[in-house]
């Protein structure tokens, strides 16, 4: 698969570039994850570009990932520039922290403004993130879904505009940015699965699949909880067993297969089989923990 997703158009390097030029306008970044798929969602080329600038990470979508789960990334990507928290961007939940996080990040630069008599000083920051993942919905969430930007500052890239948000931040939002290619297929899967990959440029039966074969490894439980089947070791035999017993058959008792997988798609990625991590810290991106049998 990874050599069939392959991006790097010109509107990716634009963005890398201007990320790169407006980093030096701002005091933090907050980069937007999927808190299901922490690692896979995680561009290198925000690591490399952001360096040791103060830094937020939202495990978005916290609400479909497990807890204790999303507590152990906590820990492991957690330091002395970087925060990390959960959120839910659509709902507003776990957004109120943010605030005295980057008041903590900034503490030193805020003092200083402080001591030059500055009593307001917005804190200016760049938002981050691949395409997907919640960005907008964190961003109208923050400007109260009413989005109230600033005048362009000087030095910052033509048209691109502060939005202010009433709670002494300055948002500067970004284009998602992608890899320049997938050289692990685990991801490309990872994000295919959670959204973050358009379903028109995969075929949708086939990641429904590996969906299934993915969740029969990991939550075997969930699946026969969810659609009264039994999980096979064949995928294609557990997928055909949910459509029958859906009533996703086509005449002459064919299986459906592209609505039974637009529906799998569907209810994976709205909750409708729990919570679900699909990566853990420290394992390999396809190999999470058995989760049921550690419970």
């Amino acid at each position: 698969m990874a050599d069939k997703i392959n991006w790097f158009p010109g509107h990716m390097v634009r963005t890398r570039r201007e990320i790169t030029e407006n980093l030096k306008l701002c005091d933090a970044v907050i980069e937007i994850r999927d808190a299901r798929i922490v690692k896979s969602s995680a561009n290198p080329e925000v690591d490399r570009i952001v360096g040791t600038k103060p830094r937020i990470i939202l495990l978005n979508k916290a609400d479909l990932a497990e807890d204790r789960v999303t507590r152990l990334w906590k820990q492991e990507l957690s330091n002395a520039t970087t925060v990390i928290l959960e959120v839910n961007s659509l709902t507003g939940e776990g957004l109120n922290k943010i605030k005295p996080a980057l008041e903590g990040l900034l503490a030193e630069k805020l003092e200083r403004m402080a001591n030059k008599g500055l009593k307001q000083y917005y804190m200016r920051v760049m938002v981050v993130g691949i395409p997907n993942v919640g960005k907008s919905s964190f961003i109208n969430r923050m400007a109260k879904n009413s989005i109230a930007k600033v005048g362009d500052r000087p030095g910052v890239t033509k048209n691109k505009q502060w939005i202010k948000t009433g709670q002494g931040i300055e948002l500067l939002d970004t284009p998602g940015i992608l890899w320049p290619k997938f050289e692990d297929d685990q991801v490309a899967l990872n994000l295919a699965f959670t959204g973050a990959i358009k379903d028109t440029i995969m075929d949708i039966e086939t990641l429904a699949l590996r969906l299934i074969e993915r969740l029969s490894r990991h939550y075997a439980n969930r699946l026969a909880d969810r659609y009264q089947v039994e999980v096979a070791e064949d995928g294609l035999a557990t997928m055909e067993a949910i459509a029958s017993k859906r009533g996703y058959l086509q005449k002459g008792q064919e299986v459906d297969w592209t609505r039974t997988a637009v529906m799998l798609l569907d209810e994976f990625r709205g909750g409708k089989l729990g919570r679900i991590s699909l990566e853990w810290p420290g394992r390999a991106v396809e190999e999470p923990v058995d989760h049921e049998s550690a419970e």
